[in-house]
């Protein structure tokens, strides 16, 4: 397992690289200037000489790219285009912080509650339950955030007055129920109706019906074999949506008044922040690959049979 996480590893630096010098090279020569931009109505052509020579915009692109890349191992991603005098670090920690607490809870929501309801949906196929699951889910899935946010607020703030409305405390915070909700109950239907399908699967499977023809217990046979290979299509999908915690949670952080990292990177984008821009990208590859080790040391741990070479 260590040699195989080792050579993961080391793969890491050279998909960062790749995906570093696509973002790099297409701020320099993408559509856009980001000097033009930030001067907007008080362009010349003096004033933006004078911005690209304190950028280092006006050196040849390759060492730009090599100064960049020697100082991002530093962890010095460099200065905001539109905010002087701030590093991108010390703008993108804290919001990166608060967009990763906000979708962990909301992972959580979408794992403990979608995980557990496709399992009984498939050990209870033939009666009632499984098609309501099913479609109560798909209800669900198919309503857009616009609707689902505006619904919890009027349920949960409005009428029972449990929760606030809006702000930021932290991952402990009443004001993230009401957000991590928003975000994870959409994911319940894919959760459970792919663990309804890979439970299905793993029941008609020999080796269950060997342990079954043993004396075994249904309680034993459905979490001990059953559920435990089940789980590994699930997992591969969580990798994924781990990977993808910096998207999907701009209308979320937008309607609560989230202080996360969405609107930041819609801001940056649209204000030609390259550097900005580049770290989100490294920061994006660097957690899908983390995200995928994670879930490849969690088939083992979930399939004792799962061996890395």
């Amino acid at each position: 397992m260590l040699v195989y996480m080792a050579r993961r590893l080391v793969w890491t630096p050279f998909l960062l690289l790749a995906v570093s010098l696509f973002v790099f090279v297409l701020g320099r020569y993408g559509p856009g200037d980001p000097v033009e931009v930030r001067l907007g109505q008080h362009y010349t052509p003096e004033a933006a000489e004078r911005l690209r020579e304190q950028f280092g915009l006006n050196r040849p692109v390759s060492v730009q790219y090599g100064s960049y890349i020697w100082n991002a191992l530093k962890g010095d991603f460099g200065e905001s285009y539109r905010y002087q005098g701030k590093t991108v670090a010390s703008l993108l920690g804290p919001k990166l912080w608060v967009s990763s607490q906000l979708f962990l809870a909301g992972m959580l929501i979408t794992v403990t509650l979608g995980v557990p309801i496709g399992f009984l949906a498939a050990l209870r196929q033939g009666t009632w339950l499984d098609p309501a699951i099913v479609a109560s889910t798909l209800v669900v899935y198919a309503l857009p955030v616009f609707i689902i946010a505006p619904a919890l607020i009027v349920i949960f703030a409005l009428w029972l007055g449990l929760v606030p409305t809006a702000g930021w405390g932290g991952f402990f915070d009443k004001r993230t129920i009401l957000p991590a909700l928003t975000i994870g109950l959409p994911g319940i239907a894919v959760f459970a109706r792919l663990m309804r399908a890979s439970t299905l699967d793993v029941l008609g499977q020999d080796f269950i019906r060997t342990a079954r023809a043993k004396g075994l217990r249904d309680r034993v046979v459905n979490y001990r074999h059953v559920a435990r290979n089940a789980l590994i299509p699930v997992l591969t999908i969580l990798g994924f949506s781990l990977a993808g915690m910096l998207g999907g949670a701009l209308i979320t952080e937008l309607i609560y008044g989230v202080p996360g990292v969405a609107s930041f990177a819609i801001d940056a984008i649209f204000q030609r922040d390259y550097p900005v821009i580049t770290a989100l990208a490294l920061i994006g590859a660097g957690s899908l690959v983390i995200a995928n080790l994670i879930v490849d040391i969690l088939y083992a741990a979930v399939d004792p049979r799962i061996r890395y070479a």
